[in-house]
């Protein structure tokens, strides 16, 4: 565990966050002096490097390796924040996977339900076990969830990634039925939806200059940083956005 001896009685969990997206809002946050779970599935070098950046910068955090497609893991990690940071006030589903691009008549079963799997199965059960501890009428203090989407739920990516927009639009979903659900309890939650952000994922998908070859399209005329997804994300998060549950802000640029 990396901490300082600085107070927080903010606390945020985001998954995925040993790179891209997901640790860019870590350090966002921690900035604004939350206490943050820098959660990661296997690359724990990545996430040491972003704790240590946050520490180096007087910031408060743990890193914690979980799977967060897996009930126990969600579990365990929901406990270890608990216990070492305080009460969850946040929490920022991030993690996802994308496999290589191919039309959807040439992706395997195996493959659809790999990408369905962690990107909506963990989305899920991370809202649920954030529900079970936020909510007022639990006992909780309220707090927020942010899901982060994608273009994709929109466009359907149709000829690249079937599998991986299908599973952002079911996140869609979640967060609308689950805003509803919960807007009486103190919880509020809404959703980002970013498209050609440079991250790293787009080497997961077989072609890292993706976004390059795509900015022409894109009103602005460029792609999007993850330092400007992690500012809409901190919003949604923040009281600044108090009146505002079952919402979407899309960072694509115009798209």
């Amino acid at each position: 565990m990396q901490t300082n001896r600085m107070a927080a009685n903010k606390v945020a969990i985001i998954t995925g966050s040993g790179r891209g997206i997901g640790a860019a809002s870590a350090k966002l946050f921690a900035q604004h002096n939350y206490a943050v779970c820098i959660n990661y599935k296997s690359d724990h070098q990545s996430a040491q490097q972003v704790a240590d950046m946050i520490c180096a910068s007087g910031g408060r955090c743990i890193t914690v390796q979980a799977n967060v497609a897996e009930e126990q893991d969600v579990k365990s990690l929901f406990n270890r924040v608990e216990k070492e940071l305080g009460q969850v006030t946040v929490l920022v589903n991030n993690a996802g996977i994308l496999k290589p691009q191919m039309r959807l008549q040439e992706m395997s079963a195996q493959r659809i339900q790999s990408v369905l799997t962690n990107n909506i199965l963990s989305c899920f059960l991370c809202s649920q076990e954030a529900v079970r501890r936020m909510s007022t009428k639990l006992g909780g203090s309220g707090g927020a969830i942010i899901n982060v989407s994608s273009g994709a739920a929109r466009s359907g990516s149709p000829n690249e990634y079937i599998d991986y927009a299908a599973s952002k639009g079911a996140m869609d979903t979640i967060t609308i039925g689950l805003a509803k659900e919960v807007a009486s309890e103190g919880i509020r939650v809404n959703g980002v939806r970013p498209a050609l952000i440079y991250t790293d994922m787009h080497v997961d998908g077989g072609e890292a200059t993706r976004v390059e070859r795509l900015k022409s399209a894109i009103p602005l005329q460029r792609g999007g940083s993850v330092a400007e997804v992690a500012e809409a994300i901190y919003w949604l998060a923040s009281d600044k956005s108090s009146f505002t549950t079952g919402s979407f802000i899309d960072v694509t640029g115009g798209l």
